[in-house]
């Protein structure tokens, strides 16, 4: 059974229907800076969240650090290798063999700028770089891994938990100086319910689905009457 979105229940608890469009922060802000109709932006990192600030695109007053998340390596359910302990000095070219390793672009997309911090963190950027497939957004990554078309990827493990057709086959160490956060803010061009939405998001009720998808939510709860 398909588990309940938090969209889906701040609509069965105020009639307000939400429209989200998904893809990578990048493309979504920059969408949001041409001009792009939205209310509130929920970015996969700070970055992009700042570039909003700083392009008067967002009402940072209303800015607030939502979720955590952690990197995952996926494989393909098939795949021979079943675990792999993400260390420093890792041959992760090694473990691709002659394929590649699936990740958002790591120049733009959230996901890739992470997976080449924590590769470069872990002092092993120079010996997997050739290896890495950069794709448009986490989806792709997704998909290119569980049809095969690459042996590995590198994503979050919130869309490793939501596409059955990959496993964990290990997880990145958490660093505490360059956490993987998702700040949410509403826009400077905001309906005025856009604040209801907002502080939704933060109730006891979206906690308990944010958790259920794998989310550390990070914000102080907010009552919802």
């Amino acid at each position: 059974m398909r588990s309940t979105t938090v969209n889906e229940a701040f609509t069965t608890r105020t009639g307000i229907k939400v429209v989200a469009s998904y893809d990578a922060s990048s493309a979504l802000m920059k969408q949001v800076e041409g001009g792009a109709s939205a209310d509130a932006f929920v970015s996969a990192d700070l970055k992009w969240m700042d570039y909003g600030v700083e392009k008067k695109v967002i009402n940072e007053s209303t800015r607030i650090n939502l979720l955590g998340n952690v990197l995952v390596l996926i494989a393909g359910k098939d795949f021979k290798i079943d675990h792999v302990d993400i260390e420093p000095g890792i041959d992760l070219a090694k473990f691709a063999g002659d394929g590649r390793i699936a990740t958002g672009d790591v120049e733009q997309v959230p996901v890739g700028l992470c997976a080449k911090a924590e590769l470069e963190r872990l002092g092993v950027w120079p010996s997997v770089a050739s290896k890495i497939a950069n794709m448009v957004n986490i989806r792709a990554a997704l998909v290119c891994t569980a049809i095969g078309d690459m042996p590995l990827g590198i994503v979050y493990a919130t869309d490793a938990k939501i596409e059955r057709r990959v496993k964990v086959v290990g997880v990145f160490p958490e660093n505490p100086n360059d956490p993987i956060v998702y700040p949410v803010a509403a826009t400077v061009n905001a309906k005025p319910g856009t604040a209801q939405y907002l502080a939704f998001l933060r109730s006891a009720e979206a906690k308990s689905i944010f958790e259920g998808y794998g989310f550390s939510v990070l914000a102080k709860p907010t009552l919802i009457e």
